[in-house]
C-alpha cells in the first residue's frame, strides 16, 4: 500500500523524503524566541480538567524560568471566548490570528495530559522556516476506511495523515493567518464534528490546496518515564487518570437500552462480558421479558433515535423505583465497556457538580451549534446533572429524535459543559488508528458489526495488559 511522501522541511512541496533535521534555513530564521510560541492547552470547563490544565501551565512556566527565558504565552482554551465551538479549533483561529498574527511565530496546541520538554520543543521549532505554512504533529493514518472519517480515502486510507493530539501539534502563524482568511471568505459549514484531529487535517489540506501534516519524530506519545522518551520533546503523562479510590460499583446505576429483536443476540453478549461487574443494572426495552429481565418503559421501539426511552430512563433514575446513586451510566445493548476502568476514571470527578461525560461530538460548531455526548460509547451523568436537565423542562420533540443530540441541545441551553474523554469510543477498535489506541487504556467501544464482540471485549477491556502488547507491536518512530 503506497504512502504519501513525507514533506520536507524545505517547504510544503512534495519532494523526496528527508529528515526534518536536514532542513535548510536562512540564518535569521534559526533565532526563535520562546515568546514567539503561543501555547494553547485544549482545556475543558469541568473542575478536574481545569486543574489538569493549570498544572501543565505551571510546569511550562517553571521550565521557562529554569531556562532563563522570558515566559511564553500560555492560553487555556476554555477561557478564551464564549463560543461553544472553540474546542473544534477552526472557529478559534480568527481570534488567534487577531491576537498573535503579527508578533508570534507558532501556535502550539497541547492536550491536558501532554508533557513538554520545553528546551527540546524549542530546538524542534527552530528547524522550520516560520515564514512558511507549517502543520506539524505526530502522524496517524487509517489502515482501512472507517465510518468515523466518513470512509474518506477509501481506496487507500493510509494515504492521508492526521495528528495525534496527545503528542501536541503546531501551526505556523503564517498558516493560521491563511486559514483565518479562508474562514472569513467562506464561513465554516454547519456540520458534524466527530473526529476533530482528522477533520482539522482535512480542512487544512483542502483537497491539496493547503499543506499536509509534516511528521515530527520528537513529538511522541511514549509515557514520559520510558527510556525512549529521552529523545522526545513531548510525551504523555499516563494511560488513564486515577485520582483516588475508584467509585464503588454500587454507586453507579447502569441502564442498558435494548429492544425485543435484540434480546436473543445482544443481551447475552452484555451478560457474558461486562454486566457481571455491575452492582445495579437494568435492561430497558419495548417488551417486558422476565427471563432477562427487561423493563418496558411504555415507549415504543424506534428505528432511529431513542429520545423517548432515554428520557424515561432519566426520570426513572430520580424515582423511588431504583436505589439512589451518585452516577448514571446509559449504554446501548451493543456497547462494550469496562466498568472497573470507569469506576477508576470517575474518582477524578465530583458528583456534586454537573457532570456529563463521554465521547464528545459536535453539531454546527462553526455557526454556534452545540456539543453532545455520543450515545454508543456510553453517557455518564452525575445525579445533579440529571436533576437540572429534567427540572429545565427539556424534552424530546419526538420519541425517535436522537437522544444524545437532544440532550446536547438541552445542556447547551443550560450552559452545562459536556466533558470529553477520549477513552470512550463510538465505534469498534478497528475504526481507530492503531497508534492512537496504543497509548490508551480504553473504557468503551461500540457496535458488533463484523466482529466477535466477546473476543473484542476480552482483548481490549478485560484487563490492562493489552496496552503493553500494542506498544511493543507499534512501529516506533525514533
Amino acid at each position: 500500500m503506497s504512502r504519501v511522501p513525507l514533506i520536507t522541511a524545505k517547504g510544503n512541496d512534495m519532494e523526496s523524503p528527508t529528515k526534518i533535521h536536514d532542513a535548510e534555513k536562512p540564518p535569521s530564521e534559526t533565532q526563535l524566541d520562546l515568546r514567539e510560541v503561543v501555547f494553547v492547552i485544549q482545556s475543558q470547563r469541568n473542575s478536574f480538567h481545569v486543574q489538569q490544565a493549570e498544572n501543565l501551565r505551571k510546569d511550562l512556566l517553571l521550565q521557562a524560568q529554569a531556562l532563563q527565558e522570558s515566559p511564553p504565552v500560555i492560553l487555556l482554551l476554555h477561557t478564551l471566548t464564549d463560543n461553544e465551538g472553540d474546542w473544534s479549533i477552526l472557529p478559534l483561529l480568527p481570534f488567534l490570528s487577531s491576537q498573535f498574527g503579527k508578533n508570534s511565530s507558532w501556535i502550539m496546541f497541547l492536550e491536558e495530559d501532554t508533557r513538554v520538554k520545553l528546551h527540546k520543543l524549542h530546538e524542534v521549532l527552530k528547524k522550520f522556516d516560520r515564514r512558511k505554512e507549517w502543520f506539524l504533529g505526530k502522524p496517524l493514518h487509517d489502515e482501512e476506511s472507517t465510518i468515523i472519517h466518513h470512509y474518506a480515502f477509501s481506496e487507500n486510507p493510509a494515504a492521508f495523515e492526521y495528528p495525534d493530539f496527545s503528542a501536541g501539534w503546531a501551526l505556523s502563524i503564517s498558516l493560521v493567518n491563511s486559514l483565518t482568511s479562508k474562514i472569513e471568505e467562506e464561513p465554516l459549514k454547519s456540520d458534524f464534528t466527530i473526529d476533530l484531529k482528522h477533520e482539522v487535517a482535512l480542512y487544512i489540506w483542502e483537497d491539496g490546496k493547503g499543506p499536509r501534516l509534516t511528521g515530527v519524530p520528537e513529538l511522541c506519545t511514549f509515557p514520559e518515564h520510558k527510556p525512549r522518551a529521552q529523545y522526545c520533546a513531548t510525551t504523555v503523562s499516563s494511560h488513564s487518570p486515577v485520582c483516588g479510590q475508584p467509585v464503588k460499583s454500587d454507586n453507579i446505576f447502569v441502564a442498558v437500552k435494548t429492544c425485543k429483536k435484540f434480546h436473543s443476540d445482544r443481551v447475552p453478549v452484555v451478560k457474558k462480558t461486562w454486566a457481571k461487574r455491575a452492582s445495579l443494572l437494568e435492561y430497558y426495552s419495548d417488551y417486558a421479558d422476565p427471563s432477562i429481565p427487561t423493563i418496558d418503559l411504555g415507549v415504543p421501539n424506534t428505528e432511529r433515535g431513542h429520545c423517548g426511552k432515554t428520557f424515561a430512563i432519566l426520570r426513572r433514575f430520580l424515582s423511588s423505583h431504583v436505589l439512589k446513586t451518585d452516577w448514571l451510566l446509559i449504554v446501548d445493548d451493543d456497547t462494550l465497556i469496562s466498568l472497573p476502568r470507569l469506576q477508576a476514571l470517575l474518582s477524578c470527578y465530583d458528583s456534586s457538580e454537573l457532570v456529563c461525560l463521554g465521547e464528545r461530538y459536535g453539531y454546527g460548531l462553526g455557526q454556534g451549534g452545540y456539543s453532545y455526548i455520543t450515545g454508543g460509547g456510553g453517557m455518564v451523568f452525575s445525579r445533579e446533572a440529571v436533576v437540572q436537565l429534567l427540572a429545565s423542562g427539556c424534552k424530546c420533540y419526538s420519541n425517535d429524535a436522537p437522544d444524545d443530540m437532544v440532550l446536547g441541545m438541552c445542556l447547551n441551553a443550560l450552559r452545562v459543559p459536556v466533558t470529553h474523554s477520549p477513552l470512550f469510543h463510538q465505534a469498534r477498535p478497528e475504526d481507530y488508528a492503531k497508534e492512537f489506541l496504543a497509548h490508551q487504556t480504553p473504557i468503551s467501544f461500540h457496535k458488533h458489526w463484523n466482529i466477535d464482540p466477546v473476543a473484542v471485549f476480552n482483548k481490549w477491556l478485560l484487563n490492562d495488559k493489552h496496552t503493553e502488547g500494542l506498544q511493543k507491536s507499534t512501529k516506533e518512530e525514533l
